[in-house]
């Protein structure tokens, strides 16, 4: 579908956001290795969330759901069933990524395929240590999914240091871990989302700017028996639209604020944003909050390689809160953003351009040339049917001088199913 933007005065309101998808597409994996009963509550309709549960259930989980309450049944590590047909991980890095590290590591035998734009992913980052630990993966062109993955070695566990600050990739390693007699150590210099060994509570060692996880067959998965907090990298896309247009102000309750996944809260406020964090608490071992923001003059920042693991998600619409700024920002170091759904960088630079925005390309990021008196031109945006593309495209026009139309914008429910219903209610359509 197609969806028109008219640009509103202000927006204003109280929202609850969607579930976390990172946590929630754990929680189902996580529910799959456990041999007891998981109970998570607020799981999300969201795309992704769906496709881990229709993975694990092609593994041997036993899954009943009811009013977003998912009670799931494990198999434990040795009660996974070889799948009889090929495992389709959709539109989800962290679905096939995560479950390849389980698949390997059981040496259960499974092709695991995606969609369109998960075909076209690059996979070698989590080819090279599998292979290391005894797995036999052949991709197509060599590391693009179908991923047909066999385990016909001994299983070796392997010290492994990340060549990138990859959330996924770490969970990966770790998760083939688990199944090893002796223990499998993964070494991150640059902390990224810690949600994996949090659930599985695992071994962090701390030495210096290095995290050491461990994992290994004596570590006991417990069950997941959660409540999911509101997905933070939604509410970033309403910290932004109330930032930049006059008169607003959203009230976001129970928000996840994991250190590790908002450097967005961060990065806004110091470009000015006027953000407060209310009734913080904890949602299992997950910090959350009300988040309350309001429109303020912004400022233009730079985001350095070392911010970009913790608001890799957050970039797209960090980058329409730039073209807002008085003055110049630049972004470096998100070569990572190439390889998502879409190029994000270059995406993202076509929708700030369509409006009207200056920008410059470089390998790993773009400079942008922000202006807060400037009124976007009305334009049709190609979402590349990637969701956090839509949802960006979308905030910049509610700047426009006109109404603005988003290319299938049906993207958005990859994440955010409610994301038009929300914002039709704030911009009171």
């Amino acid at each position: 579908m197609n969806k028109e933007i008219k640009p509103p005065e202000r927006i204003k309101g109280t929202i609850h956001l969607p579930a976390d998808k990172s946590i929630a597409q754990r929680s189902a994996l996580f529910a799959l290795l456990s041999q007891e009963s998981s109970l998570i509550t607020n799981y999300p309709a969201a795309e992704d969330p769906q496709t881990a549960l229709s993975c694990i259930a092609q593994l041997g989980a036993k899954i009943q759901s009811a009013d977003r309450r998912i009670r799931i049944e494990g198999t434990g590590r040795d009660g996974m069933r070889v799948p009889g047909e090929i495992i389709d991980c959709g539109n989800s890095g962290t679905v096939m990524r995560m479950l390849a590290g389980i698949v390997a590591g059981a040496g259960i035998p499974a092709t695991l395929a995606g969609d369109a734009s998960l075909s076209h992913r690059p996979m070698k980052r989590i080819i090279d240590p599998l292979e290391q630990m005894g797995a036999l993966i052949r991709a197509a062109q060599g590391d693009r999914p179908p991923l047909e993955i066999r385990r016909d070695k001994t299983f070796t566990p392997i010290d492994y240091r990340l060549p990138v600050a990859s959330a996924q990739l770490k969970s990966c390693v770790l998760l083939a871990g688990l199944f090893g007699e002796k223990t499998t150590r993964v070494i991150e210099t640059v902390a990224c989302r810690n949600h994996t060994e949090i659930m599985l509570g695992l071994p962090v060692l701390r030495k210096g700017k290095e995290h050491i996880i461990s994992s290994n067959r004596g570590i006991a998965i417990p069950p997941q028996n959660l409540e999911i907090p509101g997905d933070f990298s939604a509410a970033a896309f309403w910290l932004v639209a109330a930032s930049i247009l006059e008169d607003s102000e959203i009230v976001m309750p129970s928000s996840g604020v994991n250190p590790t996944r908002c450097a967005a809260l961060h990065i806004l406020r110091r470009m000015g944003a006027d953000i407060e964090m209310e009734m913080m608490k904890k949602a299992g071992k997950e910090p959350v909050a009300t988040l309350r923001v309001r429109s303020a003059k912004l400022s233009p920042a730079d985001i350095h390689p070392e911010e970009i693991p913790n608001a890799i998600d957050e970039l797209p619409v960090l980058c329409v809160a730039m073209a807002f700024a008085d003055g110049v920002s630049r972004i470096t170091g998100a070569e990572e953003l190439r390889f998502k759904e879409s190029d994000r960088l270059a995406a993202i630079q076509n929708v700030l351009e369509a409006g009207g925005v200056r920008v410059e390309a470089h390998a790993g990021g773009l400079t942008i040339y922000g202006d807060p008196k400037r009124k976007i031109r009305a334009a049709q945006h190609d979402s590349c049917h990637d969701h956090r593309i839509a949802m960006s495209a979308a905030i910049l026009s509610l700047k426009s001088d006109g109404v603005s139309e988003i290319k299938n914008a049906e993207a958005a429910a990859v994440s955010y199913p409610e994301f038009w219903s929300h914002l039709d209610s704030l911009a009171h359509i």
